[in-house]
């Protein structure tokens, strides 16, 4: 005998079993998402067909579903999944510079090509405005 497809299914998010309910509107054509527990909410397109009855006494044409309650919990699922990943790539640090920089051993504003920093260096400043401060500091 063939088991009917579960209808109520595993939160993702408050992880509360069974408390997620599925209703596939065809008029609508969407499948909407409930969980009871937490209030997450979902809607996806759904697909029916539209079928003409094989009774002849009956002039009405039927709306078959093709999606289940459980496409619709995969599409939750797939869509929770999407979104994880965009935002892991987007909090992803870059990649370190491919040369490390070399540090700033100089106190002065740079050192002249092939010029080394020497001991007379130490203590050196570059900014006028701030070596005449450092003249009235002790006043």
């Amino acid at each position: 005998m063939r088991e009917p497809l579960a209808t109520a299914f595993r939160c993702v998010f408050c992880n509360h079993e069974t408390s997620v309910s599925v209703k596939v509107d065809k008029k609508a054509g969407v499948g909407n998402l409930n969980c009871k527990s937490c209030g997450q909410a979902f809607q996806t397109g759904i697909n029916c067909t539209l079928l003409p009855r094989t009774n002849t006494s009956i002039d009405t044409d039927v709306m078959q579903d093709l999606t289940q309650p459980v496409d619709v919990y995969s599409d939750w699922i797939d869509a929770c999944d999407a979104v994880a990943a965009d935002q892991a790539t987007v909090a992803t640090p870059r990649a370190p510079p491919s040369r490390p920089r070399q540090p700033n051993t100089s106190a002065r504003a740079g050192l002249a090509p092939g010029e080394k920093y020497t001991a007379e260096d130490d203590g050196f400043i570059d900014d006028d405005d701030a070596d005449a401060e450092a003249e009235y500091a002790d006043e």
